[in-house]
């Protein structure tokens, strides 16, 4: 099946830490953004609700005041939060205004009061200190530079603030591994070829994931930035937690 994206393909992003790609991954999202939920759903077999939980319940331990969401899409992960803790502030940004237009309309829908703002995750525009908890959910992998990110995780959470990692790590090496690896690689972009129309977008997606540093590697690299850091698989480690309170 063809449509009209697959005939004029924009580039498709770099995959990998230091990868000059901003740009690119920018407009990719905003080409999915209409179907992005649906294609959560579908592709996840909505699994993806539960990892959500489990992350929204790290990063609401400590009772946190104000929480900022990085890369928040459409909304999702914010919308988690502020449904199971009304008091606290929630904050999400994103780089894709399209994403952003459709969070803001969602938290509408459901009368939940989050202020959704344009920001880079390399350059946030938050002082030193000003958050509790910062959150970042299916986000992380499309970063230009994972380590500069983890600093500016850092750089926003007061003493004491917990940093909570929500991401794809690459498949393991035993037999579930393999076959989801064949889901990943081969089913997955077909399906998101057919409801999205941007078949590039879901080639990029496996090869991002396979790209990504191994779940101790990222623990490595957070506790590097200052992190006491800890790593929960999910679902057979389909999904990793990886979860830093700051020194």
């Amino acid at each position: 099946m063809t449509s009209p994206h697959d005939k004029h393909p924009a580039p498709k992003p770099a995959v990998g830490d230091r990868q000059d790609r901003g740009a690119e991954v920018q407009a990719m999202f905003a080409s999915i953004a209409p179907r992005y939920d649906l294609l959560n759903r579908v592709l996840s077999l909505g699994v993806d609700t539960f990892w959500r939980r489990a992350a929204a319940q790290e990063a609401l331990a400590r009772h946190p005041r104000r929480v900022l969401d990085v890369a928040t899409g459409t909304g999702d992960f914010a919308l988690e939060l502020k449904t199971r803790a009304p008091q606290v502030e929630v904050v999400g940004s994103d780089f894709v205004p399209e994403m952003l237009s459709l969070a803001g309309e969602k938290a509408r829908a459901r009368h939940l009061e989050i202020r959704f703002e344009e920001g880079d995750a390399l350059n946030l525009p938050y002082p030193d200190g000003s958050f509790d908890t910062v959150t970042c959910s299916f986000g992380f992998r499309n970063f230009a530079d994972y380590a500069r990110g983890l600093s500016e995780f850092y750089r926003v959470l007061a003493p004491g603030g917990r940093l909570v990692l929500l991401e794809f790590p690459p498949p393991g090496r035993g037999l579930f591994g393999l076959v989801f690896r064949f889901y990943f690689q081969q089913v997955l972009p077909r399906i998101g070829a057919l409801v999205s129309g941007n078949g590039g977008a879901y080639t990029y997606l496996p090869e991002s994931v396979l790209a990504f540093p191994e779940p101790e590697r990222l623990a490595q690299m957070m506790r590097a930035t200052g992190f006491r850091t800890r790593y929960r698989p999910l679902t057979f480690g389909i999904a990793g937690l990886w979860v830093g309170d700051r020194r």
